[in-house]
């Protein structure tokens, strides 16, 4: 839940900003180091006991967002103010970021709510335009309960207290940031591309789009 709430507040972040005439440069993250802790014991940093956390991988897809932020059109994102006013309670907040550089751009989607109760997937009709013509590369890049979170691989081993070197390795590799879907290639006639595909609740995806 904590790396889908840091995929949801980035954007807000510079929604913030702008609306108080800020200029923000950037911004950091308090995370600290832990030694000889149990397994996903505290909040305040990146990785336990060597195994990167779901959180570091929203840290990677924001990463890759290079170049200048552009307007996103959605509907479906709750507006600031009344996310000030009371949080995300009444219903889940579909929010997306948007980026473009010289030769890619990136769009950061979440789906974020207040409670950690289970709650469906929210459909994603995505439309990237003002693209360049021609043949372009598509990933997807996923962290939810299936993808990128070594927090519910742990889990489902059984919350191990000492996990083996077998069970280590596995939690190392779903430390890492995984694609939800195979990259693939497309030709573009009017600089569109269009995506379709559910994103569970907490989930967050990064299309990124390389020409």
């Amino acid at each position: 839940m904590y790396a889908s709430y840091t995929g949801a507040v980035m954007p807000r972040h510079l929604d913030l900003a702008a609306k108080h005439g800020v200029n923000l440069m950037g911004a950091v993250t308090w995370a600290f180091e832990f030694e000889d802790q149990a397994w996903f014991d505290g909040f305040r940093d990146l990785a336990t006991n060597g195994v990167d956390k779901p959180v570091l991988n929203i840290f990677r897809m924001l990463g890759m967002m290079t170049g200048n932020r552009v307007p996103v059109g959605n509907p479906a994102a709750m507006p600031l103010d009344a996310m000030l006013a009371s949080g995300v309670k009444a219903k889940p907040d579909v929010n997306a970021m948007a980026s473009i550089d010289t030769h890619s751009a990136a769009v950061l989607i979440s789906n974020y709510h207040d409670s950690a109760k289970p709650g469906p997937a929210a459909p994603i009709d995505l439309t990237v335009s003002g693209l360049p013509r021609g043949r372009m590369q598509i990933q997807h890049f996923r962290v939810d309960d299936q993808h990128s979170n070594s927090y519910e691989a742990w889990r489902r081993m059984g919350s191990p207290a000492r996990p083996t070197a077998e069970q280590y390795a596995l939690l190392e590799a779903a430390g890492q940031l995984e694609s939800a879907e195979s990259p693939r290639w497309m030709n573009s006639s009017d600089g569109r591309v269009r995506m379709n595909f559910d994103l569970p609740l907490h989930g967050v995806s990064l299309i990124l789009i390389r020409w």
